[in-house]
C-alpha cells in the first residue's frame, strides 16, 4: 500500500503535466484547479505514511489512496488518448490513396484473378485514365484479359450486365456515382470485387494549416463539414455525400446550421492544385465535387453562395460507423409513415420501424444516407441525419460514456480530418469551458428547383441532378452573412420558390406579369418574319426547351405542357 500510495504522488505530477502540456483549460481555472489536487494528494500520503495512527484512519486514508491512485491512472490515460486524437486529426496525409476493383456479376464463374484469363474487360479511360493505365498493369501482371472501352459507365454497365463483357474495372471513387445513375441501385449486391489495388499519388497540395484562420474564441466563422461516401481511410478523395455548413459566431452565441442537397447543379470551382484533372467552370453535380478533393468542393460553394469558409472537417462512412459502434449504438424515433422495410443505400440491412429503434453503425449509416424510400427524398435524409447527430450527441453526454472513452478516442483518430489547427480547436474548447455560453441553434435546408437529367462533367454523361433554386441560395447567403454581422438568422425572410432579381435584370416579377399577359393560355402564336420554323423532335436538338414558355404540337401555348420527345414542334430551336 506504501508503494500505491508513492504511485498516487507520481501519477498526479503525470496528470498535472500532461493537462498543462495539452493547453485544454483556461489558466484561471487550470492553476488553482491543479493545485488543488496536488495538495489533496500529497495531504492523503503523508495522513497514510505518518499520522494514521488509528485502524479508522489507516482505513479511510487507504481508500482514499486508491481512490486517487485508480482516478488518476485513468485521467492519464485518457488526456493521453485525447492528445493523440488531436494529433491525429490535424496531422493531414501528404499522400492520396486510389483504390482500382475488378466486378463481375455474383452469378459469374469468375471468382478472383486467375479466372480472369480469356476474359474480356471493360474500361473507362476517358473517365479515370491514370486509374485505368495503373489497374490494367497490375491485372496483366497476373491475367491475359481482351479489353473493350466504353466512355462513359453508364454504356459498361449495361454491357456487364446483358454479358456483353464479363467483368468491369472500376474506380472505387466512382462506385457512388454508379447508385446514381438509378438503373443500378443494387449494384453493390448484385456483384463482386474479385481483384483490388491500389496506389498512392502526392496530393495536388500538401494540404496546411486554413489560410483564412481566424480568432475562433472572438470573430465568427464558417466550417464545412463534408461527408465523403467512402470507407476506410479518408486520404482518398470520392463523392461529397452530404455538405453541411456551421456558421459561429462567438460573441452573440449563434450557430447557424444549413445544409445544401448533395445533387445540387452549379458550375465547379477547381481547389488549388486540381486544376489539371478537375472541369473547372463545367456544371456538375456537388456531391461530384469530393472526387476533386474537399478542397473544391469548398471552393464550388464559396463560389455558389458569394462566402467564405475558414475550416473544413472531413469524415467519411466509416467515420460514422465506428464512432457509433464505440459508443455501444444509438436509438433514434421513427415517426409514423416514415419506416423503412429494406434500406435501398444497403439492401443486406433490415429497415426501420415505427418508434424507437437501436441502430448499430452500419444500419445508423443506412439510416442516415436513405431517401429513395421518402417522398421528400433528401430533404427527409437531412432530416435523418440530424436525428443520428443529436443521438450521438446524446450518447457523448451519458455517464457511461466513461467506460467506452478509449474506444471512443480511437474511433474519433480515424473519424475526420480537418485544416483547423490543434491550437484552434483547443482555443475553442478552452472558450466553451470558460464562458459556457448558451448557444442559440438554428438550422436552414436550401430547397431544389426542377430535377432532371443534365451532363455531368465528371462522369462524361447525363445525370439526375438537382437545379438550384435561386431565392433559397440567396436566402443562405444572406442568413450566413447575417450572422456574421452579429445578428440573428431568423431576421432573414426565405425566398425559396421566387426569382431573385440580379444585377442589371429587370424586375423578375414584373417580368413573369408582362410575360403571362402576353402569353396567355391557348392563345395562337405567331413567329416573326425571322423566325427559321423547323421541325425539333429530340433532346439533341431541343437542348433547353424546359427554360422557355411551353407550347403543344399544335403551336398553342400550354404552361401545363410537358415536353414529348417523339412528337414534333413546330416552334423552331430554343437554345
Amino acid at each position: 500500500m506504501k508503494f500505491l500510495s508513492l504511485l498516487s504522488i507520481v501519477f498526479v505530477i503525470l496528470l498535472i503535466i500532461q493537462i498543462l502540456f495539452l493547453n485544454i483549460l483556461p489558466a484561471k481555472i487550470a492553476i488553482p484547479l491543479l493545485a488543488a489536487v496536488f495538495i489533496l494528494t500529497l495531504l492523503v500520503y503523508l495522513v497514510y505514511n505518518f499520522t494514521s495512527n488509528t485502524w479508522a484512519t489507516r482505513i479511510i486514508s487507504g481508500v482514499l489512496v486508491i481512490v486517487l491512485t485508480a482516478t488518476y491512472g485513468l485521467g492519464n490515460y485518457y488526456i493521453f488518448k485525447t492528445n493523440q486524437m488531436l494529433a491525429s486529426v490535424t496531422d493531414l496525409k501528404t499522400k492520396l490513396t486510389h483504390t482500382v476493383s475488378v466486378v463481375a456479376i455474383n452469378t459469374s464463374e469468375i471468382e478472383n484473378v486467375d479466372d480472369l484469363n480469356g476474359k474480356v474487360m471493360g474500361i473507362t479511360p476517358a473517365i479515370d485514365e491514370e486509374g485505368t493505365n495503373f489497374g490494367l498493369e497490375e491485372v496483366n501482371k497476373k491475367a491475359t484479359v481482351e479489353t473493350q472501352e466504353f466512355a462513359s459507365y453508364d454504356e459498361a454497365l449495361n454491357a456487364l450486365f446483358n454479358g456483353s463483357i464479363d467483368c468491369l474495372l472500376l474506380s472505387e471513387a466512382y462506385r457512388g456515382v454508379i447508385y446514381d445513375l438509378g438503373s443500378y441501385d443494387t449494384f453493390n449486391s448484385d456483384t463482386k470485387v474479385v481483384f483490388q489495388t491500389s496506389y498512392q499519388t502526392d496530393r495536388p497540395v500538401q494540404i496546411a494549416d486554413s489560410q483564412d484562420a481566424v480568432d475562433v474564441t472572438d470573430e465568427p466563422f464558417t466550417v464545412l463539414i463534408s461527408g465523403n461516401d467512402s470507407y476506410g481511410s479518408l486520404n482518398e478523395n470520392s463523392r461529397s455525400d452530404s455538405n453541411t455548413l456551421l456558421t459561429i459566431n462567438p460573441n452573440t452565441h449563434e450557430i447557424l446550421m444549413v445544409s445544401i442537397p448533395r445533387d445540387y447543379y452549379t458550375p465547379m470551382a477547381c481547389g488549388a492544385g486540381y486544376e489539371d484533372v478537375c472541369p473547372q467552370g463545367e456544371k456538375d453535380k456537388l456531391t461530384h465535387t469530393g472526387m476533386y478533393g474537399v478542397e473544391t468542393t469548398e471552393a464550388t460553394i464559396e463560389q455558389m453562395l458569394g462566402i467564405e469558409i475558414n475550416y473544413y472537417f472531413r469524415v467519411n462512412f466509416s467515420s460514422l460507423v465506428n464512432i457509433v459502434d464505440a459508443l455501444g449504438g444509438i436509438n433514434v424515433t421513427v415517426e409514423k409513415g416514415m419506416e423503412v422495410e429494406t434500406f435501398y443505400a444497403n439492401d443486406r440491412l433490415e429497415g426501420v420501424h415505427e418508434g424507437v429503434n437501436h441502430l448499430d453503425g452500419e444500419r445508423a449509416l443506412a439510416y442516415a444516407r436513405e431517401r429513395h424510400a421518402y417522398v421528400d427524398g433528401d430533404l427527409q435524409r437531412i432530416k435523418n441525419q440530424q436525428q443520428v447527430l443529436q443521438a450521438i450527441i446524446g450518447q457523448l453526454s451519458s455517464p457511461s460514456l466513461i467506460f467506452q472513452y478509449g474506444e471512443l478516442v480511437d474511433a474519433l483518430s480515424e473519424a475526420f480530418e480537418t485544416n483547423m489547427s490543434s491550437d484552434d480547436i483547443l482555443s475553442f474548447i478552452r472558450f466553451q469551458l470558460m464562458v459556457q455560453p448558451k448557444w442559440n441553434f438554428d438550422s436552414y435546408a436550401l430547397a431544389g428547383g426542377d430535377t432532371g437529367m443534365y451532363p455531368c462533367a465528371s462522369v462524361g454523361q447525363n445525370a439526375s441532378v438537382v437545379l438550384p433554386d435561386d431565392g433559397s441560395v440567396s436566402t443562405a447567403s444572406q442568413k450566413i452573412q447575417a450572422v456574421l454581422n452579429g445578428q440573428k438568422a431568423s431576421s432573414i425572410k426565405d425566398q425559396a420558390g421566387k426569382a431573385v432579381k440580379k444585377e442589371g435584370d429587370e424586375d423578375p416579377e414584373e417580368e413573369d406579369t408582362q410575360e403571362n399577359t402576353e402569353l396567355s393560355e391557348s392563345q395562337p402564336v405567331t413567329e416573326p418574319d425571322s423566325y427559321v420554323s423547323q421541325p425539333v423532335t429530340g433532346p439533341d436538338s431541343y437542348t433547353t426547351y424546359d427554360t422557355y414558355p411551353a407550347y403543344d404540337a399544335q403551336n398553342t401555348y400550354d404552361p401545363n405542357a410537358l415536353y414529348d420527345p417523339n412528337a414534333t414542334y413546330n416552334t423552331g430551336i430554343y437554345q
